[in-house]
């Protein structure tokens, strides 16, 4: 007689992949996934005001654009439009990820737009 193995840690995995994805938002989603006019708008000012602008050795027309697989600029400018990250965490992020030291005139256009 064959001896069957418990299927109750298998359903049990399965259930918690199926409802743990549930349990809340990805902070890091970029805002090209998650519609927000707020959002959508600032980002399009960031395009509009500071696009000649470059954080590292890309400007940011360049990293605002569709088709460019370069996701990270997005995810913390919306990061920074809903709060989640302040001025100086959002700097240091950019500065970290875009090095080259000539980065302040991008930020302090950047910043400019959360006003408007």
């Amino acid at each position: 007689m064959r001896r069957h193995a418990p299927r109750i840690p298998l359903l049990g995995a399965l259930i918690a992949a199926a409802v743990l994805p549930a349990c809340g938002g990805n902070p890091a989603l970029s805002d090209r996934f998650v519609e927000n006019k707020g959002a959508e708008g600032f980002l399009d000012r960031i395009a509009q005001s500071c696009g000649t602008l470059s954080v590292g050795n890309q400007q940011l027309k360049y990293l605002l654009d569709e088709d460019s697989d370069d996701t990270y600029f997005v995810d913390e400018s919306s990061k920074l439009y809903f709060g989640r990250v302040d001025k100086g965490a959002y700097a240091t992020d950019i500065n970290a990820f875009y090095p080259g030291g000539r980065n302040q005139p991008a930020l302090d256009c950047i910043f400019a737009q959360l006003g408007e």
